[in-house]
């Protein structure tokens, strides 16, 4: 079989360049997969699944008409659009994902997550990610008006970005022993992640096994970077259009 993965696109009206490279993604290398994953941050941000805008009907539209077309659509949260619910996901042909979950392709173990549970070192990002997790929390944020939910997600994103310049950059990046006990919780897959904005193909020597974890790239230009599963070639790392390509095993 063949699977595409993707994460940290952070689409948002502000990016025009961005949609673009992920509607040309859409119309080539995801035509030629029997799944696509999306490991979370397809918006800046989502204040709920009422919040219908232009760009969020465009992505639902063109995630539900791929759906259509017989590749299978995932999507697990990222910290910026975890509010992402069933109604939204229906309407964009997607299935939710837990976070982690354990995948199987060609018999190989692949374990997928958005990244942000493995920065444990930044203990305020990990206090807050716990609060506004927790389902009565975003019971009560969704029961608020969708303006007042789109004002306090605008304060919280100020405060985020405030915060993080004032953080060492490696308290943002994952922490190795939760990295280890991750791969030894769930007996040493393959593992795949976005969130850090590190691409990368890193080994792990975990219980005297080799373990391989890619971390995927965020969307910043007009091309659109993924990974790609392919059978008996395994993962191969690329952009499209293809300004540079690079396999590896």
């Amino acid at each position: 079989m063949k699977a595409l993965f993707i994460s940290d696109l952070h689409l948002s009206a502000e990016a025009p360049h961005i949609l673009r490279a992920f509607d040309a993604l859409l119309d080539g290398p995801a035509q030629t997969v029997d799944a696509l994953y999306i490991l979370g941050d397809l918006f800046e941000y989502w204040a709920g699944d009422d919040d219908h805008t232009p760009l969020s009907r465009h992505v639902a539209k063109r995630l539900q008409t791929l759906a259509q077309s017989g590749v299978r659509v995932f999507f697990l949260a990222g910290n910026r659009d975890f509010l992402i619910g069933e109604s939204y996901a229906a309407s964009a042909g997607m299935r939710l994902l837990a976070e982690p979950t354990e995948i199987e392709l060609d018999g190989h173990r692949v374990l997928l997550s958005h990244g942000d549970l493995l920065c444990t070192d930044d203990a305020d990002y990990q206090n807050f990610r716990a609060m506004v997790r927790a389902p009565e929390w975003q019971a009560d944020f969704l029961a608020k008006p969708l303006a007042e939910r789109r004002a306090m997600i605008e304060e919280m994103r100020r405060y985020s970005k405030a915060a993080g310049q004032q953080k060492p950059t490696d308290i943002m990046d994952v922490n190795p022993r939760a990295v280890e006990e991750l791969f030894r919780a769930y007996k040493h897959p393959t593992m795949i992640h976005g969130h850090t904005h590190r691409p990368a193909r890193h080994t792990h020597q975990i219980d005297g096994r080799t373990c391989v974890r890619w971390v995927l790239s965020d969307w910043r230009e007009a091309h659109a970077p993924y990974l790609l599963w392919d059978g008996d070639r395994g993962f191969i790392d690329s952009v499209y259009p293809p300004l540079q390509s690079s396999r590896m095993e």
